[in-house]
């Protein structure tokens, strides 16, 4: 079975991890979500990235805060897209974490989004627009989905939009 693997640095960063879950369930991908560190588990992140590979997995997910080195040992060990989200709580709020997961050296790329929630969502999002490539209904759902983003928002303005009328 194909799947979008998510692998979180630690247990604190489940909350915003479960905001790429939600949208992942919502368009009925399969998808396991795990707690594995690129520095206090590092054993474990690699057993379980090539059985991930080997079982299905699609897409890495990686989310991880501080010195972030997570998405890039996943990238170092699998040739599979590495979506990175670096994770809000350090001192500098995340910059770290950003830092760490952008600045990759040529030839282990990790798609490096937004700090936290909304890096959580995109990484969902961009996972989906991914495996749409080869996946029609992914695509159509994902045309969808953005439409309706684009009614809500055009809704949303209706209910606070004052129009202002040039005097005659």
């Amino acid at each position: 079975m194909k799947f979008v693997s998510i692998i979180i640095g630690s247990k604190s960063d489940y909350e915003i991890a479960n905001e790429c879950s939600k949208i992942l369930s919502n368009f009925d991908v399969p998808f396991e979500l795990i707690i594995s560190s690129a520095h206090r588990s590092p054993e474990r992140t690699h057993e379980y990235v090539k059985d991930a590979s080997e079982r299905g997995a699609q897409i890495f997910i990686c989310m991880a805060g501080m010195a972030a080195h997570l998405a890039g040992a996943v990238a170092a060990m699998t040739t599979k897209p590495v979506i990175g989200v670096p994770m809000p709580g350090s001192a500098i709020d995340g910059i770290d974490a950003l830092y760490s997961t952008v600045q990759m050296p040529g030839g282990i790329p990790v798609a490096t989004v937004a700090i936290g929630k909304a890096g959580a969502k995109n990484a969902a999002y961009l996972a989906l627009q991914i495996l749409a490539l080869n996946n029609e209904s992914i695509a159509s759902k994902l045309a969808d989905d953005r439409a309706k983003q684009r009614e809500a928002l055009i809704e949303d303005s209706k209910k606070i939009e004052v129009l202002i009328k040039e005097k005659a």
